[in-house]
């Protein structure tokens, strides 16, 4: 038998459970990944927790859970190219990451990089692709003074560095445990709450021409308020902001598996970094989302199956 990890109810994280299921095996053109590292996302607490998301999700019960992994090729079905069993592997299949093993079409997935971690792979998918596109969709340039929220968090520390490589001037939102992080990314923080706005102004007296918003509750607005027009605004966390002000709405399904091998390779070679926040079992995933939801990570937090 494998292991994954399934919920039968809408609830918090204690609706996460480790269920055994008969291994899976490939069909034409699919393989099978032995899964050694999933990363958890945000979006994954919001759709078990019964909460909106940027896009309807049809949910069945029971349910996997997670999208993002890496691993080994442990068995192959006919008419595979490109793929060999023993090939490290990384990619994203919604509701199946968190699982011993995931089937999945050869041509969805990538090579790993020699150089990225078996945890930093299995954590990228959906942050780098979400990063990528938020930020490209900009097309910042080095005039730009572009704010990000959440600049420590998964998609947020990658947005930053994406942005620096544009030749932006990066402003960043976070709690003050994680302002020595960004100062080594070259991104200037300052603390979200009640006094960012002043907090920005007094670092940027001209007020922004850009932002990248991954927090959501107002960042928008706050925004608007700091110079960034609505066109150089992009939000993947405030569902409402892009009928109510005209503000973008960019995310990781703008992307390619192109897309995710250029920021994979930026990563193995160190030129963008890949902060993971904790590591846990997979039978601990109710623990690691209880982590996530209280909020003030760097990075990622991601599961392991051995």
């Amino acid at each position: 038998m494998s292991r994954r990890v399934e919920y039968s109810q809408f609830g918090g994280p204690e609706v996460l459970h480790i269920v055994e299921v008969p291994p899976p095996h490939p069909a034409q053109g699919e393989v099978r990944v032995k899964v050694l590292a999933a990363g958890i996302n945000p979006f994954d607490a919001k759709v078990f927790q019964g909460l909106p998301t940027s896009s309807k999700q049809d949910v069945t019960f029971p349910v996997g859970n997670g999208a993002d992994f890496a691993g080994v090729i442990d068995e192959a079905g006919d008419g595979v190219t490109g793929f060999d069993v023993g090939d490290y592997v990384m990619g994203g299949l919604a509701f199946s990451s968190q699982a011993d093993f995931v089937i999945i079409a050869a041509d969805k997935l990538i090579a790993t990089p020699d150089g990225l971690t078996v945890e930093q792979a299995g954590s990228l998918n959906t942050v780098g692709r979400t990063a990528w596109a938020s930020v490209r969709s900009l097309e910042l340039g080095e005039h730009d003074v572009v704010l990000v929220s959440a600049a420590a968090g998964g998609v947020g520390a990658i947005a930053v560095q994406l942005a620096k490589r544009a030749g932006a001037t990066v402003i960043g939102s976070a709690s003050a445990s994680n302002h020595d992080y960004l100062r080594s990314l070259g991104v200037i923080p300052v603390e979200y709450g009640d006094g960012m706005t002043d907090a920005v102004r007094a670092v940027a007296p001209a007020g922004i021409t850009a932002a990248l918003d991954n927090f959501g509750h107002g960042f928008v607005e706050v925004a608007m308020a700091l110079g960034a027009p609505a066109a150089r605004i992009n939000t993947v966390a405030d569902y409402e902001a892009p009928e109510k002000y005209g503000v973008g709405a960019v995310g990781a399904a703008a992307t390619t598996l192109a897309d995710l091998q250029e920021i994979a390779e930026l990563a193995a070679g160190g030129v963008i970094e890949v902060e993971i926040d904790s590591v846990f079992p997979l039978e601990r995933a109710s623990e690691a989302y209880t982590r996530l939801l209280k909020g003030h990570l760097r990075g990622k937090i991601v599961l392991v199956t051995q």
